[in-house]
C-alpha cells in the first residue's frame, strides 16, 4: 500500500512573529567562510589551502523548549499529574518519561477552523465533530485540532488567533483513553488576550490555562504549533512526534509528521 507523508511542524525560525515577544527564538547562521579562519589556524594551514577556502556551515541556537513544533510533558502543566487516578496524585512525568507509544499512533483531526478567536471549546463541540466525521475515538489516538491559528503562523496576530481547548473539552478526551493531543495553534488553550478578559469580568482566576491544567486530573501530553493540519483527511492516518529527550525538561521540539495510507 503506498503511503503519503505529510509534515505537520512548522519551521523554527527567528524574525517571525511565532510567539511573544519576550519568547522569540534567536538564530545565529555561521556560514562556510565564516568557520574557516579559526578551523585553518587551529589546523596550522593556510586558508586556501582548504577547499575554496570553505569549513563548515553552523548555527548557534537560543531557544526555549517551547519554540517551533514542540510536545509538551505533564510536568510543563503542574508538578503533580493523576490526582483522579491515584491518591493525592504523582510527580508529573517530563519529557523524558513520556512513554513512546504516545507518540506513534492512529490519529483523528478535528476542524475547529470555523469557531471563532478566543472561543473555548467544549465537550460537546467534540463529540458534535466526532458524528460529523462519522468517529468513535479509541484510546491512545492522537487528536490533532486545526484552528484558525495555523493559517496565520509567522503573522503579527499567530499568538491571538483560533479557538482553544477547555479543561472539560480535553478532560472528556482523555477519559475516552486519549493521552496525546495537538494543536496548530499557539496554545491548547484559547489565546491569553481573550482568557484576559474572561477572568478581569468574571474573576475566576481557574480560567487560566484550564486546557493545560487538565493534566493534574488525568496526565496528558500535547502539541503545539502544529502545521499543514488542512492538508489531513478527517481520519484514516497517523501521527509520529517523538519528542527530543530534554534531561528533565517540561517539552521537546519534534519533527511531527502524519501518514495517510492511500
Amino acid at each position: 500500500m503506498a503511503r503519503r507523508l505529510i509534515d505537520i511542524s512548522v519551521p523554527l525560525r527567528a524574525g517571525i512573529a511565532s510567539d511573544p515577544a519576550n519568547m522569540l527564538p534567536k538564530i545565529e547562521y555561521i556560514d562556510h567562510h565564516m568557520s574557516a579562519p579559526r578551523m585553518a589556524e587551529y589546523m596550522g594551514v593556510r586558508l586556501d589551502q582548504l577547499p575554496e577556502g570553505e569549513y563548515a556551515a553552523v548555527e548557534n541556537v537560543q531557544i526555549s523548549t517551547h519554540n517551533g513544533t514542540h510536545l509538551d510533558a505533564p510536568y510543563h502543566y503542574f508538578s503533580r499529574m493523576n490526582e483522579r487516578l491515584v491518591a493525592g496524585g504523582e510527580k508529573s512525568w517530563r519529557i523524558d518519561e513520556i512513554p513512546l507509544e504516545w507518540c506513534f499512533q492512529p490519529a483523528v483531526k478535528l476542524d475547529f477552523r470555523h469557531l471563532p478567536d478566543g472561543y473555548v471549546a467544549t465537550p460537546g463541540d467534540v463529540e458534535a465533530e466526532l458524528k460529523r466525521i462519522g468517529h468513535s475515538l479509541r484510546p491512545l489516538e492522537i487528536v490533532v485540532v486545526n484552528t484558525a491559528a495555523g493559517a496565520r503562523y509567522g503573522e503579527e496576530d499567530f499568538i491571538d488567533r483560533g479557538c482553544g481547548m477547555g479543561k472539560a473539552a480535553t478532560l472528556w478526551m482523555l477519559e475516552q483513553g486519549i493521552r496525546l493531543v495537538g494543536t496548530d495553534a499557539w496554545s491548547w488553550d484559547a489565546p491569553f488576550s481573550f482568557t484576559r478578559k474572561r477572568v478581569a469580568e468574571s474573576g475566576d482566576a481557574g480560567l487560566i490555562w484550564e486546557g493545560h491544567r487538565a493534566g493534574r486530573e488525568i496526565g496528558y501530553s500535547h502539541l503545539e504549533k502544529l502545521g499543514q493540519l488542512d492538508q489531513l483527511p478527517d481520519d484514516g492516518f497517523q501521527v509520529v512526534c517523538f519528542p527530543v529527550k530534554v534531561h528533565r525538561g517540561s517539552a521537546g521540539w519534534t519533527r511531527a509528521v502524519a501518514i495517510v495510507d492511500e
